[in-house]
């Protein structure tokens, strides 16, 4: 006869299996053709969301994602164009325009407000004059899925399709006039460098030079994009317009034209190899299956079961915008050019070097996203991190276009670092990160050329000086100047991220030391209000008075004091009440700064019912799971859950800010699986509650972390039961380890 412990574990083994079994079938199913329903071309129109527009405009309103065909976090980002230029801010692709220009090999920081750069653009036509003007289209004719594009001009008289590999695109052309049928290839350079030619053996190949924005602005980055261009057709006639622009004809022929394009940033014997390597033949439709296989792999890493749709649809749009960046910049032999240098460095056994890495959003979600989802690769983006602090001799604050930048506010290199190791991610040096991160906050450049070259910490001597970085010091080597209050928030939290690494190799001293200097959050929290606020050398706050403080009053002129509500100079794009929240690391401590428990909740509540919390930046995305920390678990279910329903929709508009290299997105798939890193460099997520009546996590070989939701999915309901493996959970978080393990969590 079967005990009753026995019994139990026979019948919580069975429910298991038979959710696995019962999941994987019905999954399977539906995503069959997954990849092709996926519209890539959400976030790419101004935001229509419920917040559209209620803190930021302009810029602010678009996504600026890209309809893009890519290998997951591969090279190059082959997307229609309908904009020229590589300027800050100008997206490649806008929802809103008619005219397409052609079909670009970008490295734009996706869904972010930076730049692109080294790209290029084809545009193949009927019509010569319309090769740089461009031709109407509609969105009706567009098929815009993650490993196919296909578009019909009828003003440029062409059928255009498109698939990719990490590092090589091919085309396939149809002419509707054949006696006529050009192909255009501009370099994209703003500063007029680089050039495109042809080459005897009927080759197009070009460069063109990257430049830096921010620190070192306009200064090249000392390496470029070399390009190569091919064809099945012959070349019968060529030509130039301007010196960017070349164009050629092709021999009449009634079959659809074959091209094919790659890129490196080595050399051009490096983009012929790339070529050669991953497109070695003109079957367009071969690439097109493997790189739909790819996909397929990449987004069956984590399934859900849902009967909504358009659930289901949004879930798996944001896993494609989370698989951009960053992204691998090697060639196929493993040689990638120096950081901060541009000298080419031979291929190490084919380790991937990746760069462009939008830390300061990033850090928060998408980071931690990919440690669940592909650990591997994560050791790898660690291990190109280590590599730029030795090539650099600082550890970057911003990497992108593979120069030290200074961007935005923090040190969060030092975050993702810390999260990977403390989750397990191996497969770089940590001593050699340790020695990095340590630098940036202990030290400060030698130089002043090196500090306004964007090395080191910006404010470091203020904040280790006063313990926050006080109004006098305005920030002036910096982009992002001033903003000295979430300086020393950000900075307090990155102490906290590096004394969990300082902890486990064992350095006493320096942790006992960053966990000290992670209390500095509360030298900004004004006692009169229990928000944060600006604060002289001499101790004194800011007082409403202090209008000097009001951010652009152009643009807020309601603003007649300086308030928690208030834009203001010392916060970083945004209010005093959005960044009270950045505690992340000690929450009773926050508790405390604010007034206790029912001050805190009263706080909370008033972010939501009075329309302060905004989604569209990336201060506030774990504010609704601060809820979990006073016991109203109900409340974050409901604000997430709106959170959810009114910020994302599948539609070009439907994202509600920048979606910043995936960190809107990756927000959205934690948040709709339940659960949040509220902490990076800790173990925990916080839960709220899921979307879906299943979820599935691929969590190792033949291991899966499967959530179930039991009972009604009411939108804002709440969870009654929480069960971990068929145990009562107790607490409103799960740790990294339990999700590594396998296992099942079950929500009533």
């Amino acid at each position: 006869m079967v005990g009753g412990r026995e019994w139990a574990l026979t019948y919580n083994l069975l429910k298991y299996l038979s959710y696995i079994l019962s999941f994987v079938i019905s999954v399977d199913v539906c995503a069959q053709s997954l990849v092709d329903r996926i519209d890539t071309r959400v976030g790419t129109a101004a935001s229509i969301t419920r917040t559209a527009g209620m803190f930021g405009r302009g810029t602010e309103e678009y996504a600026h994602t890209l309809p893009a065909v890519l290998s997951p976090f591969g090279m190059n980002f082959w997307t229609p164009q309908t904009q020229w230029t590589e300027q800050k801010g100008v997206c490649p692709y806008l929802y809103k325009h008619d005219t397409m220009q052609g079909f670009r090999c970008s490295h734009w920081i996706v869904g972010g407000c930076t730049q692109d750069y080294g790209s290029f653009t084809v545009m193949p036509t009927s019509h010569r004059a319309l090769g740089v003007a461009g031709s109407r289209f509609s969105h009706d004719d567009e098929v815009a899925t993650p490993a196919y594009y296909a578009l019909k001009m009828d003003d440029a008289g062409v059928k255009v399709e498109m698939t990719a590999t990490q590092r090589a695109a091919i085309f396939r052309i149809q002419y509707l006039n054949p006696d006529s049928a050009y192909l255009f290839i501009t370099v994209n350079s703003d500063e007029k460098q680089g050039g495109v030619r042809l080459e005897s053996d009927g080759s197009i190949v070009g460069c063109n030079p990257a430049h830096r924005i921010y620190q070192g602005w306009g200064e090249p980055t000392g390496h470029s994009s070399h390009f190569l261009v091919r064809s099945n057709a012959r070349i019968v006639e060529s030509g130039r317009v301007g010196d960017n622009t070349l164009w050629v004809r092709f021999e009449r022929t009634n079959e659809p034209v074959i091209v094919k394009a790659s890129n490196s940033f080595c050399s051009a014997d490096g983009a012929r190899l790339n070529l050669v390597t991953e497109i070695p033949d003109w079957d367009f439709d071969l690439v097109r299956r493997r790189l739909t296989k790819t996909w397929e792999e990449t987004l069956n890493k984590i399934e859900v079961m849902t009967d909504n749709d358009d659930d289901l649809l949004k879930f798996y749009g944001a896993m494609y915008h989370a698989s951009f960046l960053p992204h691998d910049i090697s060639d196929v032999d493993g040689s990638y050019p120096m950081f901060a240098d541009g000298r080419v460095v031979k291929g190490e056994g084919r380790r991937p070097y990746y760069d462009d890495y939008s830390m300061w959003d990033t850090y928060r979600a998408l980071h931690p996203l990919l440690i669940l989802r592909e650990p591997q690769r994560v050791g790898d983006m660690m291990r190109s991190l280590v590599m730029k602090y030795e090539q650099g001799g600082w550890m970057p604050i911003f990497p992108c276009w593979n120069s030290y930048t200074s961007a935005m506010i923090g040190d969060h290199c030092t975050s993702v670092l810390a999260d990977a190791y403390v989750k397990g991610v191996r497969g770089f040096d940590i001593e050699k990160a340790y020695e990095g991160m340590r630098r940036n906050a202990f030290e400060s450049p030698a130089t002043y050329e090196e500090y306004c070259n964007g090395m080191g910490r910006r404010a470091l001597k203020s904040y280790l000086q006063y313990g926050y970085v006080p109004l006098e010091d305005s920030v002036r080597e910096a982009f992002h100047q001033h903003e000295q209050v979430s300086r020393t928030l950000e900075y307090a939290y990155d102490d906290y991220a590096l004394a969990q690494v300082a902890r486990l190799l064992g350095r006493k001293s320096d942790y006992k030391a960053l966990i000290q200097r992670s209390k500095n959050y509360r030298n900004v929290f004004d006692p009169r209000t229990g928000w944060v606020n600006g604060r002289h050398a001499d101790g004194s706050f800011a007082t409403p008075a202090d209008v000097q403080y009001i951010k652009e009053p152009e643009k807020h002129p309601e603003a007649t004091s300086l308030t928690p509500f208030t834009f203001a100079t010392f916060i970083t794009e945004g209010v005093p009440a959005h960044y009270s929240w950045y505690v992340p690391h000690d929450v009773e401590g926050l508790i405390k700064c604010m007034g206790g428990r029912k001050a805190f909740e009263a706080k909370l509540d008033s972010m939501f019912e009075r329309s302060y919390y905004w989604h569209g930046n990336e201060p506030c995305h774990h504010v609704a799971y601060m809820y979990d920390f006073v016991g109203r678990h109900d409340k974050c279910c409901r604000a997430v859950r709106h959170i959810l329903d009114t910020e994302y929709l599948n539609a070009p508009g439907g994202l509600s800010g920048n979606d910043d290299a995936g960190q809107m997105s990756a927000w959205y798939i934690f948040s709709a699986l339940g659960f949040y890193p509220v902490c990076p460099a800790t173990p925990r997520y916080y839960l709220s509650c899921p979307v879906f009546r299943r979820a599935d996590i691929k969590v190792g070989r033949n291991k899966r972390f499967t959530i179930v939701c039991n009972g009604s999915l009411a939108p804002y309901g709440r969870a009654t039961s929480i069960r971990l493996n068929g145990k009562r959970l107790g607490r409103l978080y799960i740790t990294h380890e339990e999700i590594m393990r396998g296992g099942v969590l079950e929500i009533e």
